[in-house]
């Protein structure tokens, strides 16, 4: 078909120029704005030639008709996508039509067939299984994975927004020193809001004098929170898809910051236990959307370095709660004065983050085509979200019925997440198999205890810096082959010793007779340990499951923060129970059997996610 399909018709006195020039990629539309949404004939002499994208031009960037991967970003609420390269290619025009793709073979039936005879790749690896398993598989992924085959071919004439090249707009194109300036503020307020959940720690007696609670009552000041860490991405990824994430990160923190206030001000312990929770759910964005932002920035080949600043900050951020909490317990007695200090930290990060543009692409495209169709009249200019539509389900199953069939189904995301759980699990028994060791066996107040955090500080500063030799080392690999998401493991397999080391420790030196730099030493260990396998293990998740991405960190994120609200639950009777030796021995065992998870990944990984996946949802399913 030739490149004229993507010409609209028209009556005006340019025909005759136009009829010359077919075989540029163009399009008529008003040439100043109209509030109808047709173009009637006395406006049809007012229409300038506007270029738009050929199915030559497409070519030449190297599309053809199988859709590229959806980029990790890409939003949840589209099906049978024709066009995912949207959000992430720049063209010269930065106007697609619709008809054009479908003249390149990019139609929603012909996307069915294609993602179809990949999901029957996919499965048929698992040569393992009988066929009734395959069959029930089969179902499965008809309810969950299955482009929409019911939903219309879209309108040919409806015009797709994307960037342009070298455009201003794109977050990829802006200055470097500005990229990471906003990638800094983005991981304090992370830092902000891990602060939150436990900065409690370094109080639990000002909380059990005012209300005359037990500690395990105290404690659950702390976990209630880290438990709305689990809830509050069901709220801020639709949010962010829809709105934007700065408009998630505006909402979210201003709420986190009010919800502080009825904290210091409780007048009982359900009060301060209700809004702890809802203060997670309202700060969880943070945690939830901080990585998309960072990849909004960052194109995959540059974006490691970035991310794995960011995997510091949410482990870094509880060590500084105990650390600031314990001198305000000690010498002021008072538990709303901790809560102050944490409205007043994140009442900052809610104005810094009024400073932070948006970074998302589709929303920035969005607006993009708002602007387009007002100032032309075209109300066919659109982004492919928008041509869509929302489809709610979609929403849902992305952000809550896939990440909860993940947990049964995905054997390999399973394990991967229970380590990581366990490692985020030992950062908080830390907070309070302290208090036990420095505060009962060395009788040190809560202010010393918390300044016994900063070796996990140092530990996780240099694990930073190490990261960037884990990336470069990865750029070096991916020069030479092919990547797989087992590349990715590097990291783990360093740091997991490490992370068990620090507990033979911890239960080693935990004497009397010891001097206390003997315990406060683990946390060297433990920190370098805990921020290389978080960092190793979430770039392999996604790697894994680059299709459902979102989805399977979502999983991590729902088990991350059910064990860090358990964990503080049991940690004290653990450590009252088993005595200091054998309390942080038993934790030891378990992590130095954790150790074989990222060598075992490393050697047979791929053959594991073929054999107990129910289907191969990593990027080389799709080039197959």
């Amino acid at each position: 078909m030739s490149d004229i399909e993507s010409v609209t018709s028209f009556d005006s006195q340019e025909s005759n120029s136009v009829v010359e020039d077919q075989q540029q990629p163009q399009q008529y539309v008003p040439s100043i704005s109209n509030s109808h949404n047709s173009i009637n004939n006395d406006e049809r002499t007012r229409l300038k030639l506007i270029r738009t994208e050929t199915v030559k031009s497409l070519q030449d960037m190297g599309m053809n008709a199988t859709p590229a991967v959806p980029d990790v970003n890409a939003p949840q609420s589209n099906r049978n996508a024709i066009f995912p390269e949207e959000y992430t290619i720049e063209t010269t025009t930065g106007l697609v039509p619709v008809a054009t793709l479908q003249s390149l073979g990019r139609t929603s039936t012909a996307i069915s067939r294609t993602r179809t005879r990949q999901m029957d790749r996919s499965i048929s690896v698992v040569s393992s299984r009988s066929k009734g398993e395959l069959e029930e598989d089969e179902e499965e992924e008809e309810d969950f994975d299955e482009p929409d085959n019911n939903r219309a071919e879209l309108d040919p004439e409806i015009e797709f927004v994307t960037f342009v090249t070298n455009d201003p707009q794109n977050p990829h194109n802006w200055p470097l020193w500005i990229r990471w300036g906003y990638t800094i503020l983005l991981s304090c307020l992370v830092i902000c809001v891990a602060y939150g959940s436990s900065c409690i720690t370094g109080g639990f007696g000002t909380v059990e004098d005012k209300f005359h609670v037990s500690q395990e009552a105290a404690i659950l000041s702390c976990s209630l929170m880290v438990i709305g860490f689990a809830v509050g991405p069901l709220l801020w990824s639709p949010v962010s898809d829809l709105y934007g994430r700065r408009v998630a990160y505006f909402v979210s923190m201003g709420l986190y910051t009010i919800f502080n206030i009825p904290c210091a001000l409780a007048p009982n312990l359900g009060c301060l236990l209700v809004c702890r929770f809802l203060c997670g759910v309202f700060s969880a964005s943070g945690l939830c959307l901080v990585g998309g932002s960072i990849a909004d920035m960052f194109p995959s080949a540059t974006r490691g370095k970035a991310i794995a600043f960011f995997a510091w900050a949410p482990y870094a951020g509880p060590c500084t709660g105990p650390l600031v909490n314990g001198f305000i317990s000690v010498s002021t007695g008072r538990m709303d004065l901790i809560f102050w200090v944490n409205m007043a930290f994140a009442g900052v990060m809610w104005i810094v983050s009024s400073a932070i543009p948006e970074t998302y692409a589709p929303v920035i495209l969005k607006r993009r085509a708002a602007k387009l169709r007002k100032e032309t009249g075209n109300p066919k200019i659109m982004t492919e979200q928008e041509a869509q539509g929302v489809n709610f389900q979609d929403m849902v199953k992305a952000c809550l019925v896939r990440p909860l069939e993940f947990c049964v189904t995905e054997p390999v995301l399973v394990m991967t997440c229970f380590y990581v759980c366990l490692i985020y699990s030992l950062l908080y028994a830390f907070f309070f198999a302290f208090p036990v060791v420095f505060g009962e066996l060395y009788d040190y107040g809560d202010n010393y205890v918390g300044l016994m955090m900063i070796p996990i500080l140092i530990g996780a500063c240099f694990a930073l810096l190490f990261t960037f030799y884990c990336e470069k080392k990865y750029l070096s690999l991916i020069e030479k082959r092919r990547p797989t998401p087992e590349d990715r493991l590097l990291g783990a397999m360093i740091g997991a010793p490490f992370a068990a080391i620090a507990l033979w420790i911890l239960g080693a030196t935990s004497e009397k007779s010891v001097m206390w730099v003997g315990p406060a030493s683990s946390g060297l260990s433990f920190g370098f340990g805990m921020v290389l396998i978080y960092y190793s293990l979430n770039n392999y998740i996604i790697d894994c499951y680059v299709q459902f991405a979102s989805s399977a960190l979502a999983t991590k994120v729902f088990l991350r923060s059910a064990g860090g609200a358990a964990f503080p639950l049991f940690t004290t009777q653990m450590y009252h129970k088993l005595g200091l030796h054998w309390a942080s021995w038993l934790l030891a065992f378990i992590c130095t059997a954790m150790i074989a998870l990222p060598f075992g990944f490393a050697a047979w990984g791929k053959k594991l996610r073929h054999k107990l996946s129910k289907k191969d949802y990593s990027i080389d399913s799709i080039d197959a």
